[in-house]
């Protein structure tokens, strides 16, 4: 037991993780990891000098039995003096209003109440149970999918959240050793179900694939994390060596708008060529999704690769890469034109800009919609006419489904992480009285739903361009598997 503890404490200090006097929070969900992890602090809190305490979730979606895991972790904490913040999410109620991926609504609503128990009590580092076996599923996942460096980084050992940081003191040991921990502490702990099916991606890489990879070799999780360490260390070199470049090449004509010489530009390696293009997208996009794409990355360095000529190149959310002259200029087309308060006619199509509106009877629809489109219903009674379109103004708030007050609007769109260059001409759709119904693109209000009720005798359908317009104006969550 010593010997797996000397290994963690190890850990932490070389990757200096933790010092003297700093508070702890502890994400605990009761399972074999996170109650290991738990009591490892608990035993070594006055070795490490710091203050512990622990967080659950409940996401309600096993019933009484993740209510039991609730109650679990509450008692041991309690048992041992261990502060312990709980709540219960209830995620089904969410999916069945707003649909989306299960696994990532629990992450989003796991880590932003994270957030709210590091804000309120004054916590800057939030702990989580990752291990190695998670490290190599997380770099094969990320190879599969795509197999850029940052994926090869895998899950970071200590990385920004909120106004502090998520650190990983486990991602040394294996799920193995772990689990011998736990043994020979004769430390008591739940088992999930969920986690048998192979209904999840990350699932079946670990029963399926890591499998064969530790009968090849046994050590395979631990090579992962040597290999995610080295690649994180080299990535850190190189974005260095990158910005120096980008401060000697990049110069910024205005407000949106760099200017890149291309002769002096190709003399660069191209690993850097490679680096100053991210971070100058970087600049540009607050979405990491956008940006980090392969295919836009080698794209924009096909256009360094002569001065011959002008040439031009469309980039998401009206940004476009210019050659021309011997230089390249990254800029934004001239901003369109806001969405001005206008009237919606009922059961015909409204064109706006790039997106278009119908709301009315299904059967008085003249044209079909798109694959991306948004449809909800509602009954044409609880809808006060006629309707408008307009953008926010001071004090905006909308009845979303299942909250009891409504939302600010400026904190859905914090929430909703859209860039504050696209808040003050975001469409949205109102009633006679003025009320949201729709923040369009982006939420609904509880007067509509996605599957259709009893009452509901009308259909609302937003449909946009191929470009996804509001898709691509919101922005994005590092996404380490978590």
């Amino acid at each position: 037991m010593r010997g797996f503890e000397k290994k963690v404490l190890a850990f932490i200090k070389d990757e200096h993780l933790i010092n003297r006097g700093d508070r702890l929070l502890v994400a605990c969900s009761g399972g074999v990891d996170s109650m290991a992890l738990l009591h490892f602090f608990d035993r070594n809190k006055e070795v490490l000098h710091i203050e512990l305490y622990a967080v659950h979730v409940d996401h309600m979606l096993r019933g009484e039995q993740s209510e039991g895991d609730r109650k679990f972790v509450e008692a041991f904490c309690a048992a041992r003096n261990i502060p312990c913040f709980s709540t219960g999410v209830p995620i089904p109620a969410i999916l069945k209003e707003q649909g989306g991926n299960s696994q990532a609504v629990c992450r989003q609503e796991r880590y932003a109440y994270f957030a709210s128990v590091m804000k309120e009590h004054d916590i800057r580092k939030l702990v989580t149970a990752h291990h190695a076996d998670d490290q190599l599923e997380s770099i094969l996942m990320a190879l599969a999918k795509a197999g850029s460096v940052t994926g090869m980084m895998g899950i970071q050992v200590n990385r920004p959240f909120e106004n502090g940081h998520v650190i990983r003191p486990f991602l040394m040991v294996t799920k193995e050793e772990i689990r011998e921990y736990l043994k020979k502490g004769s430390i008591d702990y739940r088992e999930d179900a969920s986690n048998e099916k192979d209904d999840y991606t990350r699932n079946r890489f670990r029963h399926h694939i890591v499998p064969l990879l530790k009968a090849e070799n046994a050590a395979a999780a631990q090579h992962a994390v040597q290999l995610s360490l080295q690649v994180a260390q080299d990535q850190a070199y190189l974005q260095g060596l990158a910005q120096q470049a980008f401060d000697r090449l990049v110069t910024k004509k205005a407000e949106n708008c760099y200017e890149v010489e291309i002769h002096p530009f190709i003399n660069e390696p191209l690993a850097l060529q490679r680096r100053l293009i991210l971070i100058l997208l970087n600049y540009l996009y607050n979405d990491t999704s956008t940006f980090q794409r392969h295919a836009l990355c080698t794209s924009i360095l096909n256009l360094f690769q002569t001065q011959n000529g002008n040439a031009m190149l469309n980039l998401p959310d009206s940004f476009r890469v210019s050659r021309q002259y011997g230089k390249v200029l990254f800029h934004q087309e001239q901003e369109k034109l806001s969405f001005f308060p206008c009237e919606l006619t009922v059961n015909e199509w409204n064109e706006m800009m790039d997106v278009r509106v119908y709301i009315g009877e299904p059967s008085q629809m003249t044209a079909l919609q798109s694959d991306e489109a948004q449809v909800f219903y509602c009954s044409a009674e609880k809808v006060s006419f006629p309707l408008r379109v307009r953008t926010r103004e001071e004090g905006d708030r909308i009845q979303l489904p299942g909250m009891t007050m409504p939302k600010r609007l400026s904190r859905l769109f914090i929430d909703e992480k859209v860039p504050l260059a696209k808040r003050d001409e975001w469409p949205l759709l109102v009633d006679v009285h003025n009320d949201i119904l729709a923040v369009l693109g982006l939420r609904v209000s509880n007067k509509f739903s996605r599957t259709r009720r009893v009452d509901d005798d009308w259909v609302f359908i937003i449909d946009r361009d191929e470009a996804g317009t509001f898709e691509q104006s919101r922005g994005g969550i590092n996404d380490d598997s978590e």
